[in-house]
């Protein structure tokens, strides 16, 4: 009889006790499962860290081929640039190197015969009514182009390289002047001999010239 209210009283106590523990034990599972998210968003982290790392040298790496690329596009420019000046110099000696040529449209080819040089050295100053002083000189005359077939239509132009660049000039302005030249039913051009880039955008300026001058 004695025994019974200390066994009763400690009852309750072994109650709370194990409920503390169950308390415990669930607190532990809890932190244990927040310990093991923990560690996956850790890796996850990680992971992420080694992707952007990733990223970041790809960038780099394109960063540094399109540097490449521009750099490679400046020097093809310049290039280009170098190109269009050495093309423009080369013209522009070979327009000089032709500055004394003078090019004869409309000469039939049995009136001028195999000598051109002397045909006109008689012919210019009686069709253009220039007097030269000293007399004509060239240094070649020449049918340009193959021979036409008998009977063509088609006339060769005779380009003449004048001695004097004095009378390649005279002869020329007076033919700009004046334009063509009669002789008897023929009519005779005389204009400078230019290269072929020059020709074009010559070509081309005469082609757009009564449009400007609509303007």
């Amino acid at each position: 009889m004695t025994h019974q209210p200390s066994d009763m009283a400690d009852a309750p106590l072994d109650a709370t006790m194990d409920h503390i523990l169950q308390e415990i034990s669930a607190v532990g599972r809890r932190l244990e499962g927040k310990d093991s998210r923990m560690i996956f968003l850790t890796e996850e982290t990680k992971s992420m860290r080694l992707d952007i790392a990733g990223f970041q040298s790809r960038v780099t790496t394109l960063e540094q081929r399109v540097t490449a690329v521009e750099t490679q596009a400046t020097l093809t420019e310049d290039r280009d640039q170098e190109l269009i000046y050495l093309c423009s110099e080369v013209v522009d000696l070979e327009d000089r190197s032709r500055r004394d040529n003078v090019r004869f449209l409309g000469f039939p080819e049995e009136i001028v015969g195999a000598d051109a040089q002397s045909f006109l050295k008689n012919i210019l100053p009686q069709l253009t009514g220039l007097v030269f002083d000293p007399p004509l000189e060239f240094q070649r005359a020449s049918r340009l182009g193959p021979k036409c077939r008998e009977g063509a239509n088609h006339l060769r132009p005779i380009i003449a390289c004048f001695l004097r660049h004095t009378q390649a000039r005279q002869v020329l302005q007076k033919a700009q002047a004046q334009g063509p030249f009669c002789m008897n039913d023929l009519q005779i051009r005389m204009t400078a001999e230019f290269s072929k880039e020059t020709s074009d955008h010559r070509k081309a300026f005469l082609a757009l010239r009564p449009r400007l001058r609509q303007l």
